[in-house]
């Protein structure tokens, strides 16, 4: 295990067989040497820096059904809202005061948020505020709007594939959607110039081995600038209700795997790593992560944005409390990065 892993470490790959090994086999012992490594790989790229993102939920209104989804059209009991332009741009300003240098609007895929009204919002931000990144994480969308979203001044767009293997994607997922089209949009963004996102839920429902293999596999084709992963959590409105939760110590594995295979990736601490542990975020910092993204959403929004249960989206997981962000970093020996953060060939 430790020579798979130090070879890793050395070539950044590993043929489907020793990824296998790695994923069954890794101890105690195993994962913090795995998380060592990726840990210094991070250190060597990025510093002591942890890059910030102000995330702004602009809606939790969506037309899919995805069956892990909290705000999934069918649930009749999620408070539904969508922030109007002023709203978002007042979140910016704030956002902006704090020192963020990086926005990232999130939403469900909301028929009413037309490709003008997005074209129309990412201009008026862009033009507020001309330089910040902006981060699109809006959904599937046809090639047209993609490049539309980027001329008019997104840079960068979070898309995650959620798992490559066909019959597993359609376990998660209601018939109208397919695995073919969203890996269309990636391959769409990747094309136009965004910095491009993509990533897995860990422990989703009827995720195995092998389909774990085929995403790392997939990720290193697609070459993304950002890899975004977290533990599957359930909802208590969603046909997954009953499902348990990922786990931590493999989300952590695969973190550290991906940080050794695309070693200037921009990787998140996500908030569902926050969610699963109050250590979270932390512990996927020192796996390799070097991005965290607090919430700017409007205090009294932000328990509607709710994907899973119990959501963290308060303390150290909002932009009011990045005094408290900034403790927590330190006590592990990292620090804030204000700057854009962006990817670096």
């Amino acid at each position: 295990m430790r020579s798979l892993i130090e070879r890793l470490h050395r070539e950044h790959t590993l043929s489907p067989d020793e990824l296998r090994t790695l994923l069954v086999g890794c101890d105690a012992e195993h994962l913090a040497l795995i998380n060592q490594k990726a840990r210094e790989v991070a250190y060597s790229h990025f510093g002591n820096r942890i890059f910030i993102r102000g995330l702004i939920e602009i809606g939790n209104c969506c037309r899919n059904d995805c069956f892990y989804c909290g705000i999934r059209r069918s649930n009749r009991n999620v408070e539904r809202y969508r922030l109007d332009k002023e709203t978002i741009l007042s979140c910016c300003a704030q956002g902006y005061e704090l020192g963020f240098r990086t926005i990232v609007l999130q939403g469900g895929e909301d028929n009413y948020m037309t490709d003008e009204r997005v074209v129309d919002l990412v201009s008026s931000i862009r033009k507020a505020y001309p330089d910040i990144a902006i981060t699109l994480s809006l959904g599937e969308k046809s090639t047209e709007a993609y490049q539309a979203f980027y001329q008019a001044g997104a840079n960068r767009y979070l898309l995650r594939h959620e798992t490559h293997n066909e019959a597993h994607y359609q376990s998660l997922h209601p018939e109208s959607m397919s695995l073919q089209n969203r890996l269309r949009c990636l391959y769409d963004l990747k094309k136009i110039g965004y910095q491009t996102g993509t990533g897995i839920m860990v422990g989703s429902p009827g995720q195995t081995i092998e389909h774990l293999v085929e995403d790392i596999l997939f990720i290193e084709t697609l070459q993304p600038e950002m890899i975004g992963i977290g533990p599957f959590l359930p909802h208590h409105d969603t046909p997954f209700a009953s499902e348990p939760s990922g786990k931590m110590e493999q989300t952590l594995l695969l973190l550290s795997i991906f940080r050794l295979m695309h070693p200037k990736a921009l990787i998140p601490s996500t908030t569902a790593l926050a969610t699963l542990a109050p250590d979270g975020r932390e512990r996927g910092i020192l796996a390799g992560a070097n991005v965290v993204m607090p919430n700017l959403s409007p205090v009294w929004q932000r328990s509607k944005y709710a994907l899973y249960d119990n959501k963290a989206s308060m303390g150290a997981e909002a932009a009011e409390g990045l005094r408290l962000l900034e403790e927590k970093l330190d006590a592990i020996g990292y620090v804030i990065d204000k700057s854009r953060g962006d990817y670096e060939n």
